[in-house]
């Protein structure tokens, strides 16, 4: 799990079989991207598992800005179009070779991960929780504020004191959810 997956090349779980294991995520997050701007919409990050069953999970993000002033965030209908959407395209263009599968598309949720740089900035003053490689004053997890994002390096507030962690040093992050 060290590999880093951004800018949101998505994740392939691999299972043995040559089919699965051929699966090109780039292609499918392409025709992804194109959908998902086709609705004011952008790819957060693409997955492909298998368990009992083959599962693609496209999960889709409406960015704040100028197009977004109010940062509404995804809704079910906004899921639902971009499913349908994919849905067609993966089985016109054969992405997704072998047996049947499921297509799963949603939001990153409220406890998203955080996989590209500019996601530690976007969520500036949010608690995170942070899984690293290699230790930083002896600690391989933290949980604190996000307090920043700058020259690759992550800056977390935790307790009474600031921690300075390279990007490339992370090995997994996201979000909390706060009540």
């Amino acid at each position: 799990m060290g590999a880093k997956n951004w800018p949101g090349t998505g994740s392939l779980e691999r299972s043995g079989d040559p089919v699965d294991d051929a699966m090109d995520l780039a292609k499918i997050r392409e025709a992804a991207e194109r959908v998902a701007r086709s609705e004011g919409l952008e790819i957060f990050d693409v997955e492909w598992k298998v368990g009992k069953q083959r599962l693609l999970r496209v999960y889709i993000d409406r960015l704040p800005g100028p197009e977004n002033p109010e940062a509404i965030g995804v809704s079910h209908k906004d899921c639902e179009k971009v499913s349908e959407q994919l849905s067609v395209i993966l089985d016109v263009e054969e992405l997704v070779p072998g047996p049947s599968y499921i297509l799963e598309v949603s939001s990153p949720g409220m406890d998203r991960k955080l996989i590209r740089p500019g996601d530690y900035e976007r969520f500036a003053g949010r608690l995170a929780q942070v899984w690293l490689n290699e230790p930083v004053e002896n600690q391989k997890y933290f949980e604190g504020r996000l307090a920043g994002f700058a020259d690759g390096i992550i800056r977390l507030a935790v307790r009474d004191r600031e921690i300075a962690v390279a990007f490339e040093n992370v090995k997994k992050a996201n979000l909390v959810v706060e009540i």
